[in-house]
């Protein structure tokens, strides 16, 4: 039998097999109802195709997919959809969204069209996907014939800015739904890794996690995921357990702050591994040219702990990398090379290097050596022989480090998210922790599933309710910024007949 990742998407004619249950499908429907006479509306004919692409959960394995690690993520019941037709008379792309908070975006027609990101548009995550698309499928060798006008209308129900990857769900979905559009569907890996490449044409230098789940998600299964090559292994979460995810209400602008945060840290664990793989004996030039990731290093490092009578490679970190930060100055007598031509290829590197005035390698290269070994050991608890009860206080003690991690060595934390994360330990989850990029959006907690409804009411109480007294959210709005999920199914089509 096929492994998952090398069926292409599903194609239904019905909601069911996605969307399960009868009160989830009665309101899913009234969803696509709305979309439909919208979609009439606005361009005056009605749909061909729907996609939809899940947002996700990450429940462990935080900054590391980028640096090649595996991850374990599950998809959410929040998705978007887009609804998508041909439309031959105009040469133009028009996307249209449900919600009147975003405004119709209209670009031309042309795959080879540069998307300017000094002016951050919502429409140009579905752009992501054009490209991607048009550049894949001609590197297939397939005949994408003369650019034609799509006539676009998006429905989301993933927060924006929450962790919970609004912005891969939607990248993911206008790719599937383009693809439908020109009657071809690939393999399930291949979208996730065409999808991952789409989404660096926003200047995210992403890992690939959030499509790769997006994509291959199964109902009732969190998945792990490795990479190069993608792959996906169903892991079976203990009976007794919930993750109740819960909005911190500081909104994560991944793509606006990536030079401070998000690529910053990319940068910084490149050049954690090129100073590790110098001085475990590799020549400077060799080390720049050939180590991407921490993950290239982590041969040499485990083989320097094995002389100290260790497998950890975290190890080599303490011995060989400096507590202190460093500046550029510091590494670059390392590495006898100029910053500037190490990253000459990647203009969103090189936006990092004139923002940062120093580089925190021994940290960074902490956090991801440990975190990767974390992903494991919840993997080695699922599966263990251990009792309901140990294995979720076991993966509530990883949740925890992880979260101690995150924070104190990678400082993607902030102070909205410790806080609800210490109501949540305070309140009886097993483990709590911030979930996705950080810097705001959500954390995840593993709460005993007994107690989620108490659970979710004491957060609403010592979280929330000061929160809606100042007018940040509004209370009617509770319900998207806290809630339970069981994992969900990833990625689909719908042709209604």
């Amino acid at each position: 039998m096929a492994r998952h990742e090398e069926l292409p998407i599903p194609v239904y004619s019905t909601l069911e097999p996605v969307y399960g249950d009868e009160s989830q499908v009665e309101e899913t429907q009234l969803r696509f109802d709305r979309l439909k006479s919208k979609f009439l509306d606005v361009f005056g004919h009605p749909p061909q195709f729907y996609a939809r692409s899940p947002g996700r959960v990450n429940l462990i394995g935080e900054h590391i997919d980028y640096e090649g690690y595996s991850v374990l993520p599950m998809a959410i019941r929040q998705d978007t959809i887009v609804a998508i037709r041909k439309n031959d008379a105009e040469k133009l792309l028009r996307i249209a969204n449900v919600s009147d908070k975003y405004s119709l975006c209209t670009y031309p027609a042309d795959p080879t069209q540069d998307i300017d990101l000094k002016n951050h548009k919502w429409g140009h995550y579905f752009i992501c996907g054009y490209k991607g698309y048009h550049e894949y499928a001609k590197s297939k060798g397939l005949d994408v014939g003369v650019p034609v006008g799509l006539d676009v209308m998006i429905d989301g129900t993933v927060p924006t800015g929450s962790g919970l990857s609004s912005s891969a769900a939607l990248v993911c979905c206008s790719t599937i739904a383009i693809m439908a559009t020109f009657d071809v569907n690939f393999p399930k890996k291949e979208i996730a890794q065409l999808t991952c490449e789409c989404e660096r044409h926003i200047g995210t230098q992403s890992g690939g996690m959030d499509q790769a789940i997006s994509v291959m998600a199964k109902s009732g299964f969190a998945e792990l995921i490795d990479f190069n090559p993608i792959r996906a292994t169903d892991v079976q979460l203990p009976a007794g357990g919930s993750f109740v995810i819960a909005h911190s209400l500081a909104e994560s602008q991944k793509a606006v702050t990536a030079a401070t945060n998000y690529n910053n840290r990319v940068v910084e664990c490149r050049l954690a591994a090129i100073l590790l793989s110098i001085k475990l004996g590799m020549k400077p030039q060799e080390a720049i040219s050939e180590v991407k990731t921490l993950s290239d290093v982590e041969g040499l490092c485990v083989s320097f702990a094995g002389r100290h009578g260790s497998s950890d490679p975290v190890l080599a970190v303490k011995e060989l990398l400096s507590e202190e930060p460093y500046t550029a100055e510091d590494i670059e007598k390392i590495i006898e090379e100029n910053l500037q031509s190490v990253f000459a290829d990647s203009q969103s590197s090189l936006d990092v290097l004139k923002a940062a005035t120093h580089y925190k390698l021994f940290q960074r290269a902490s956090h991801v050596y440990a975190e990767a070994k974390r992903v494991y050991a919840f993997k080695d608890a699922v599966s263990s022989n251990i009792s309901e009860e140990d294995k979720l206080k076991k993966l509530g003690d990883l949740m925890n480090e992880s979260h101690y991690s995150c924070s104190v060595l990678y400082e993607c934390s902030c102070p909205e998210l410790e806080e609800l994360v210490k109501v949540c330990r305070d309140n009886g989850a097993l483990g709590a922790r911030l979930t996705g990029a950080g810097w705001g959006g959500c954390a995840v907690a593993l709460v005993k599933e007994s107690i989620v409804p108490q659970f979710i009411l004491n957060l609403k109480e010592q979280f929330y309710h000061s929160r809606i007294d100042k007018g940040v959210i509004n209370k009617n709005d509770l319900g998207l910024y806290v809630f339970a999920s069981k994992p969900s199914s990833g990625a689909a089509i719908f042709k209604f007949l």
